[in-house]
């Protein structure tokens, strides 16, 4: 195990991080990165063994991610949207070509991603507007994807729409669409402010023909897929993207005060300014918190019990917050050389905000988290 975080952390060091400040600046997909991680079998991370992946779990997805965004958080966030979008695979009933795409994801030939997210339910990404109609032996797609993570370049996408008969908002279901498809159009380039180098686009789907065995999930079983599925490790993956971005931007501060030097005085910031040491300390006091309540995380996935869906709402709203505050804690500390870009700390300060922002946001989930507190149903 030790060797395959070993591994992770050597190409998030020696490939992803060297050419995240270009990605970001081009808005240019991590090609590089993203093909490492097939050849080091990442992207089979969580297939199971006798399906030809590597057959790992929670914990081990949360330490590649960490090393991944610590060095390019859009890198990051590109596989824990892939991860998400094998988890429903892997939970789709099986049938000849939902196997031959697990096949191939476990070889490393495969990227998928989520469609979830439409602009008329917005960040409420359990409510597609968008309708599938029945069409001979499968369903026809016409829907309009908010923002697709990496749109041009993922092979397929897990996408949702409301089921033919579905008679309200959450009666959904999910479908693996192809990139390639007759009907499916890139609508829109990305113009993010953050994480600019995750190709995430609108992507419309315009009388796409999906055969019945590439549907996920019964008719009607969508939203029980997205909530018991994906949230549990797409809150696990955003928690752990923070928690990279929080110590990415530790690690920069403590060598900006080391390095940084007040010639006539003869000594570093560090040395000469206690309030930015103090800053420094709630800093990573701040980080090392939000790595304890993400070991807390895996540990109720791990072990399910009562507390596991409060801890997994809680996640995603602590680690946005916590990463926006020790990212724009590192902005003030570092001044100027943080502001003129002569770091890597502003871009992780707007891929922290970029990060808050992804549905479900951090004012939704503290709504679902009175609601579970008060006991009151969520939906």
């Amino acid at each position: 195990m030790s060797d395959l975080i070993t591994r992770a952390r050597e190409l998030a060091s020696k490939i992803a991080a060297p050419n995240a400040a270009r990605h970001d600046k081009e808005r240019s997909f991590p090609s590089e990165t993203l093909q490492a991680l097939a050849e080091a079998g990442l992207l089979g991370l969580m297939v199971p063994t006798d399906r030809g992946g590597l057959g790992l779990g929670v914990r081990e997805f949360r330490d590649v991610v960490v090393a991944l965004a610590e060095a390019d958080a859009s890198a990051a966030m590109i596989y824990v949207m892939h991860v998400c979008g094998t988890a429903c695979l892997l939970t789709a009933p099986r049938t000849t070509a939902i196997d031959a795409v697990v096949s191939d994801i476990a070889k490393g030939k495969h990227l998928t991603t989520l469609a979830f997210s439409e602009r008329g339910s917005r960040s409420h990404f359990w409510a597609p507007v968008s309708r599938a109609t029945r069409s001979g032996n499968g369903a026809t797609l016409t829907a309009f994807k908010s923002w697709v993570t990496s749109a041009n370049h993922a092979d397929s996408y897990v996408s949702s729409a409301l089921a033919p008969e579905g008679k309200g908002p959450t009666d959904s279901t999910l479908y693996l669409v192809r990139r390639t498809q007759p009907g499916v159009r890139i609508a829109g380039p990305f113009e993010g402010l953050g994480l600019c180098a995750n190709d995430s686009t609108p992507v419309a789907l315009e009388g796409v023909a999906i055969p019945d065995d590439l549907r996920l999930t019964a008719d009607g079983a969508g939203m029980k897929a997205m909530l018991e599925v994906v949230l549990p490790l797409f809150n696990l993956g955003q928690a752990a993207l923070a928690v990279g971005i929080c110590r990415a931007v530790v690690g920069a501060t403590v060598s900006h005060l080391k390095t940084s030097q007040f010639e006539h005085l003869g000594s570093s910031l560090g040395e000469a300014l206690p309030n930015l040491r103090a800053n420094l300390a709630t800093m990573q006091n701040e980080t090392d918190g939000l790595a304890a309540r993400l070991e807390d995380l895996v540990h109720h996935l791990e072990h399910p019990g009562d507390l596991t869906v409060l801890r997994v709402l809680q996640a995603k709203a602590a680690a946005g917050e916590a990463a926006i505050k020790v990212t724009s804690d590192a902005m003030r500390t570092c001044g100027g050389a943080a502001f003129s870009k002569h770091t890597a700390i502003e871009r992780n300060f707007r891929d922290a905000h970029a990060g808050a922002v992804m549905a479900p946001t951090v004012d939704v989930l503290k709504e679902f988290i009175g609601k579970a507190l008060l006991g009151l149903p969520l939906f």
